[in-house]
């Protein structure tokens, strides 16, 4: 029998065609933000080393699931990752797998979710790390709090994990799980995510936020919508040595007539903390401020062809001599950005709807797509310093295209002069400017019309047994 001959080492733990797509050569801006070393570690942490010999080793596996999360369509299936991998194969010398998924997909099951969770907060941390002044609010790093939800197969897992809505008959809807997500305002970057199911007890996104709370460090400030204003997050955050920006729960009176006015509509307000809720004890209770001091800012939002909208937010900024009005209605203006980020998240790396059978492998195809976003974001981030552009100037997608039409290039080491491929790639990417579309009216409306199927009511059996019926 004829000796298969063993993977050669590619590098330290053979990490580095990992990281070789995302432009990591030295010297360039944050090209030490997530290094072959330090993703070989965060799996060396977990135990989640694997095969380090074989054709569907770790970095390997990590390598072709990186690229199915970026593609679209065909791309994003496994037959497609085995072709990568056998083409990768090919290139450096080595027998190519057949084929066969199963092997590539048993091997994708071994990835330890804790170990990409960790990468993704390794990388968040990177990027904002090096993020130059001018890219912070007032020298300060804010982040972005928001919720989605997401979608997964059908299947009896996923459905006892992830149930699908109460009001859906059996067998009609799909298993769905609910999202909160903190996100970096200067570099897009994602730092932390909860999820859970879509419904039941301690389940809505304040109780997601809440598993997130240590991830807040000192003198940062947190952004978010009305829906996470309640006296106890507040105080919670503020513990941390963190600052809030959040518009006013619809629930609360914004009573301008109370507290001590700093400026027109703009006055500090004191509250009191409310009764223990059920989900914590009398201890927790007793470490909560029994009041605060907060700061109310009323402003007005005009845009051209709509109604002036009047939004009330409070902050734990209340310096009105380091923090104009104008500058906390900027801030709070900030929030959209976490909407856009979630869309890329969702629409360009399709985590709408993901392509795992199971929980387990719905968490690592989850952690997997957000390590690909930050990796693409670390890119971007490195083509606006190159430019001297901020980093949310520039397009996510066509960053991503950029990625991936090199990808194996770089990967195999077949490229003829790196370097030139590299700065044309962050010349092209900083070109693609988004952020900026003046007098962009674009209507919501469809061209091409959808199949006229009709929705599915009942199971997929017992519409077989109304077809064979008939």
């Amino acid at each position: 029998m004829a000796t298969v001959p063993l993977l050669p080492p590619l590098g330290k733990g053979g990490f580095e065609h990992v990281v070789a797509p995302f432009l990591q050569q030295p010297g360039l801006p944050f090209a030490d933000v997530l290094s072959a070393e330090a993703i070989e570690q965060a799996f060396a942490r977990r135990e989640g080393l694997f095969a380090t010999d074989a054709v569907f080793s770790t970095p390997v596996v990590l390598w072709a699931f990186l690229a199915q999360v970026l593609r679209d369509g065909k791309g994003a299936a496994c037959a497609a990752a085995v072709a990568d991998i056998a083409t990768y194969m090919q290139q450096i010398g080595r027998p190519a797998p057949s084929g066969d998924t199963g092997d590539y997909c048993r091997a994708r099951a071994k990835l330890e979710p804790d170990a990409l969770a960790d990468l993704v907060r390794q990388s968040a941390r990177g990027l904002d790390a090096q993020a130059p002044e001018e890219w912070l609010w007032h020298g300060r790093h804010a982040k972005l709090v928001d919720g989605f939800t997401f979608t997964m197969p059908d299947t009896i897992d996923n459905q006892q994990a992830f149930p699908q809505l109460t009001t859906q008959e059996p067998g009609v809807g799909f298993p769905i799980a609910r999202a909160c997500v903190v996100l970096s305002l200067a570099t897009a970057a994602v730092w932390d995510l909860a999820i859970g199911p879509y419904e039941g007890k301690d389940t809505g996104e304040t109780a997601l936020l809440r598993t997130m709370l240590d991830g807040f460090q000192p003198d940062e400030v947190v952004v978010f919508d009305r829906y996470y204003c309640s006296y106890r997050m507040l105080a919670a955050i503020a513990a941390r040595g963190a600052d809030v920006c959040t518009r006013l729960h619809q629930a609360r009176d914004d009573d301008f007539r109370q507290g001590r006015a700093l400026g027109p509509y703009d006055r500090l307000v004191t509250w009191t903390r409310p009764a223990r809720p059920e989900w914590m004890t009398p201890e927790q209770d007793e470490q909560i401020p029994e009041t605060l001091t907060l700061r109310m800012i009323r402003f007005d939002v005009t845009e051209p062809g709509k109604r002036t909208e009047t939004i009330t937010i409070v902050t734990t900024l209340t310096d009105p001599e380091l923090y104009s009005v104008d500058d906390m209605a900027a801030l709070y203006g900030y929030r959209w950005n976490a909407e856009l980020d979630i869309r890329v998240v969702k629409q360009t790396l399709g985590l709408d709807h993901v392509r795992c059978k199971s929980p387990q492998m719905v968490l690592r195809e989850l952690w997997v797509t957000l390590l690909a976003y930050n990796l693409i974001r670390k890119v971007i981030a490195t083509a606006a310093v190159r430019h001297e552009k901020q980093p949310r100037q520039i397009g996510f997608t066509l960053a991503c295209q950029t990625i991936l039409s090199s990808w194996m290039l770089r990967a195999t080491g077949a490229c003829r002069d790196a370097r030139a491929l590299t700065d044309a790639a962050l010349e092209r990417i900083a070109a693609n400017e988004v952020a900026n579309r003046p007098g962009r009216i674009e209507p919501r409306v469809l061209k091409r019309r959808g199949h006229r199927y009709p929705f599915m009511t009942s199971s997929r059996e017992e519409l077989r047994q109304q077809l064979a019926r008939s």
